[in-house]
């Protein structure tokens, strides 16, 4: 009986929507009959479906959600709470969702639960996560202070509060902590030994440094208190037997060019041509071999900076080119420079043709240190002072051989004048010159330090590093000697490209191979543990080339005693090298 009454109920219920067209009432006891209908299966909840033409339009279903203004709450902040809101609303339009406000006062907590449209802003905030089934609440800047807000979209979802856990610090283990505090003291002792390191070798640099020019001193003093002109016209080219260029050197080129008859192209490069020549004497049929290169009219920026260079009186030195004069031949549009003339050629040529001996290997080794080392010196043996300068394409074609063997440094196209009036802008407009083969890592990877016109000069050493291991690996006290290669021979192209050489020089640290068969001969033992300090991947830890100089002057010494002590059936002591380098 109590069920059939129920039933009339809810019967006049409809009819009383269907009469009025309430839709909100309607909305509901639909709402209603669904939320029962699992319990009791007679409900009509066909009824809240779409009726047909004549009848009310299909209703369109909100949310509900509770909505209660401020309540006190025992939520704190964590975990998961209820609301305790017990008023249930459904929202007046679809589009609104379930909200939940949590606010922390001084001594107590708040809730405020209801519906609200996501797209409007709510307490000056806008709800960005509400298309979620559950109520995870985020921490807001109010118009009235900080608060946590969530919203969803299920029923009711507003009604169990979720809060992200706060997560506390883990107590680290007491034997991660005793782990730790026994390797600090390895750690620190491992920094101070590597930093001891490093000073000692940029230490050690330095003091080679002072002992070379202690005992450049020491020859002047020897050399019987010569005056400044005096001690510099030692340094002038003696070698007889190549071209004097006296007669060149008395004649006004600014007003007549010089009577030279080109003979024969020796040479060829990226901006001039080398000729092989006849500088005519004035007053009789004699000639005198001379070299000219010939610059075409667009290099003209290249031919001015090697005359510029050339023209510094203070370059003259044995071991670097001897320079004539240089002329501007406009009928034939072109530049010329007019330079002793060696018929060895250039050291790669000459190294590609002859296997060498010990003794021509320290000749060229030391003469070709020599020059470098007057090209970076910043004053004159007599001490005057001079414009340190730096090649900064130093290779074995850009080096010759004069008749008694030693070297002379040419091709300064792209030298550099380090004046102290250049700013850190001018040398950074001087780019990544060169040639890749020989290029320095820090000029490969476009990193000098611009602040230290040292680091230029380091740039050289590494390039005559391997000129000398060119030199080397054609000395006859190696053992077996390969035909001539160039630095890294077939690891790389016959003109390699300077991403080539990065991959070879600064991913792999690659340099090229020293055997160990090599270093049987105590001498080139000597030279190779040279080679290997001046192209070491860090500048600063690289020998200078007034270093280098001395250390091969010193192998002279020591081999002729140690020569006389062979003669004499004294036994030549193993650890010699190891004492030479300890001086």
């Amino acid at each position: 009986l109590g069920r059939g009454c129920l039933l009339i109920q809810l019967w006049f219920s409809v009819l009383m929507i269907l009469c009025s067209s309430d839709l909100f009432l309607y909305n509901l006891i639909c709402h209603h009959l669904r939320k029962n209908a699992g319990v009791n299966t007679l409900w009509p909840v066909s009824l809240c479906f779409p009726l047909t033409a004549g009848m009310l339009p299909q209703p369109i279903m909100s949310h509900l959600c509770k909505f209660c203004d401020l309540e006190p709450s025992s939520c704190n902040g964590t975990g998961t709470c209820l609301s305790n809101c017990s008023i249930t609303s459904i929202c007046m339009e679809k589009k609104e969702v379930c909200v939940a406000i949590w606010r922390k006062n001084e001594s107590s907590y708040t809730v405020e639960t209801l519906c609200h449209d996501p797209s409007k802003p709510l307490y000056g905030v806008l709800l960005d996560d509400y298309n979620s089934s559950t109520c995870v609440m985020r921490e807001k800047n109010t118009t009235s202070g900080l608060a946590h807000f969530c919203s969803c979209t299920e029923e009711e979802c507003n009604d169990k509060l979720s809060f992200s856990p706060i997560v506390d610090p883990t107590p680290e283990d007491p034997v991660v902590s005793v782990i730790l505090v026994s390797l600090l003291p390895l750690l620190l002792l491992a920094v101070v030994v590597a930093a001891m390191f490093y000073w000692y070798r940029v230490y050690r640099r330095r003091m080679l440094n002072q002992e070379w020019e202690s005992s450049n001193k020491k020859r002047k003093a020897k050399a019987g208190g010569l005056d400044c002109s005096d001690a510099c016209a030692i340094m002038m080219d003696d070698d007889g037997s190549d071209s004097s260029s006296t007669h060149a050197n008395n004649l006004n080129h600014n007003t007549e060019p010089l009577p030279i008859e080109l003979d024969l192209q020796v040479g060829k490069g990226r901006f001039a041509q080398v000729y092989k020549a006849k500088l005519k004497q004035s007053t009789s049929d004699q000639f005198e071999t001379v070299a000219v290169k010939i610059f075409p009219y667009e290099e003209y920026a290249s031919w001015k900076n090697e005359k510029d260079i050339f023209s510094d009186t203070d370059l003259r030195h044995e071991n670097i080119l001897h320079f004539l004069t240089a002329e501007e031949r406009k009928l034939e549009k072109q530049y010329w420079l007019i330079t002793a003339f060696h018929h060895r050629g250039n050291l790669q040529e000459y190294l590609t043709r002859h296997v060498i001996s010990w003794e021509d290997l320290r000749v060229l080794g030391s003469s070709l240190a020599r020059g470098v080392a007057h090209l970076h010196s910043d004053h004159l043996p007599c001490g005057r002072p001079k414009v340190p300068i730096v090649h900064r394409d130093l290779k074995s074609s850009n080096i010759l051989v004069k008749n008694d063997l030693t070297c002379c440094l040419c091709d300064f196209g792209l030298g550099l004048r380090l004046d102290n009036s250049l700013s850190v802008d001018d040398l950074a407009n001087s780019g990544q010159v060169g040639t890749a083969r020989y290029m320095a890592p820090e000029v490969l990877e476009s990193r000098l330090n611009l602040e230290n016109i040292e680091s230029f000069k380091q740039t050289d050493v590494y390039s005559m590093a391997l000129v000398l291991w060119e030199m080397t690996s054609r000395c006859e006290a190696i053992g077996e000697v390969k035909d001539y290669e160039p630095p890294f021979g077939s690891k790389v192209r016959e003109h390699p490209c300077v991403e080539s050489m990065k991959d070879n020089v600064l991913r792999d640290r690659g340099r090229p191979d020293i055997p160990n068969t090599w270093l049987s001969h105590q001498g080139i033992a000597v030279m190779c543990a040279t080679i290997k300090e001046c192209w070491d991947h860090d500048p600063e830890a690289r020998l200078t080339a007034h270093c280098v100089a001395e250390r091969l002057a010193e192998v002279e010494d020591e081999i002729d005693k140690l020569s006389s002590r062979s003669s004499s059936a004294e036994k030549i002591p193993e650890d010699y090298s190891l004492n030479l380098f300890a001086k």
